[in-house]
Formats: structure tokens, sequence, C-alpha cells
């Protein structure tokens, strides 16, 4: 019994957050109308990509969010001075929080040396953070799956997902935790993570403006498939792009960020 009050508990967080709604939510989790109003758009937001799963997101107001810092893996090492840092999963290659300079807060989807989930609903200044459980099932033999979190954005009037590493498409509860996607920073791996067609399956069901592929290291063959399918897709030959709730196309677009080497930060 104990065991489902504490799952009880856990979903009800998600589903009744309190006063502070998130206008990214899906607003018919419960009740007969919206339990939440759209957000107005504010200012541009940048997006720069370190590689893998690091991310930087800068609200129009200056707030700076990192997601997944990673340790040594080839990457350049940047300088970032973030007031956030995200956690999506415990390991070197995500969880490098020392790389921050500054005294971020610091936001893990596993509670800190624990195998459980932690809930996030957290606002910094201008921006709403709240996390989605989920695993990664992608190493064989291995007796469990690992858990880690997708963390949502709500900043400028743009809600940003960062998918975690995931190695399955959202299942509907997971759907509705996310609620509505303007852009999804999306892994499309394929090894220990899901592939460019479980990717375009996510794709499908949140229908996000702007994809941001990550998490496939230098290999381009895995975009290439990524790119197959129905959305168009452009490469930039940068690493940031600064977007706004306006100047958001109006069908799902891929933009392929160029990936961070030596002497590109």
């Amino acid at each position: 019994m104990k065991k489902y009050l504490v799952i009880l508990m856990f979903v009800g967080c998600y589903l009744f957050p309190g006063p502070v709604n998130s206008a990214c939510r899906n607003p018919y989790l419960a009740g007969e109308g919206p339990l939440i109003q759209p957000a107005a758009a504010s200012g541009r937001v940048e997006i720069k990509w370190f590689g893998h799963s690091f991310f930087q997101i800068t609200s129009s107001s200056g707030t700076v969010i990192i997601t997944d810092p990673f340790g040594a893996m080839g990457f350049p090492m940047p300088e970032v001075w973030p007031h956030v840092v995200t956690v999506g999963r415990e390991h070197g290659n995500h969880n490098n929080v020392a790389l921050a300079k500054g005294n971020p807060v610091v936001l893990r989807g596993l509670k800190e040396g624990k195998d459980e989930w932690d809930t996030i609903h957290y606002t910094f200044r201008d921006v709403l953070i709240y996390n989605i459980p989920v695993h990664q099932r992608g190493f064989a033999d291995y007796y469990r799956s690992l858990k880690g979190s997708a963390f949502v954005f709500e900043l400028d009037g743009l809600c940003i997902l960062h998918s975690g590493d995931i190695s399955e498409p959202y299942n509907d509860d997971q759907l509705q935790l996310i609620g509505h996607v303007d852009i999804l920073l999306q892994v499309i791996g394929g090894t220990f993570t899901i592939g460019p067609e479980g990717a375009l399956e996510i794709v499908e069901k949140l229908k996000p403006k702007i994809v941001i592929p990550m998490h496939f290291w230098y290999n381009t063959g895995r975009l290439e498939k990524f790119i197959q399918g129905p959305f168009p897709a452009r490469w930039l030959n940068t690493n940031t792009i600064t977007v706004s709730k306006e100047t958001l196309p109006k069908e799902p677009e891929i933009l392929i960020l160029k990936v961070s080497r030596d002497g590109d930060l």
C-alpha cells in the first residue's frame, strides 16, 4: 500500500503542481477546461550546443541554464557560468557539474546518490523547469533499466524539451507530463539510446516547431537517416541559434547544429 501511495504522490506532483502552473503542460490533464493559459511571448532565447547532450539555454533576461554537462569525452570543454545546471542522467558524459563556474543551482533527475527519481518543479527568475521520469534500456544483458529524466524549460513563452537518455518513444503518461513542446532537443544515438526511427516517432507525437538532434557523436550516418523522414532539415554552420515565439516555423523543422570540435568554441 505504501508503494502505491508514493506513486500517487509522485504523479500528483506533476498533475497538480500547485498555484504555479506551467503553460507548457497539457491543459487537459484533469477537469473540464484548461488548467493553464498559454505563456505570453516575451523575448529571444539563445540555444547553444556543445556536443552530446550538453546545451546552454539563455533567456532574454540573461538567465543561463546548462543541461547534462559532459566530462572528458572528446569534445572541447567550454567555460560556462550558469545559474542552473540540470542533470538528466548520472553518468560522466552527463553529470560533470564541476565544469560549471560560479555557484549554480543543480537540479538532478535522480535523488543524489540514490536510484530513485526526484520530482523537479522549480522556478529560477524567469525560467520554470520540470522533469519527466525516463528509462534507458539499451544495455545488453543489463539486469535493470537505467533511470534518468527529461527536462522541460519554459521561458520567454517557449517550451523547450531536453529529451533525456531514452531508448524508446515516450508513453502516454510521459507525453501528458511533458505537455506542449515548441523546441525539442532530441537524442538520436541509436546504440544505447533511441535511434533515428524512434526519434522520428517522438517528433510526430510531440509536433514541435524546431527539432535539434543530439547525442550522436560525429556519426552523420544517423543524422542522414533521421532527416530522411517527413520533416525538412537544415544544416547550420554554427552551434548556436536564437529564437522567439514569433520566429518559430509554422511546421516542424530539423536544425542540425555544427558539432563542436577543438577551436570551435
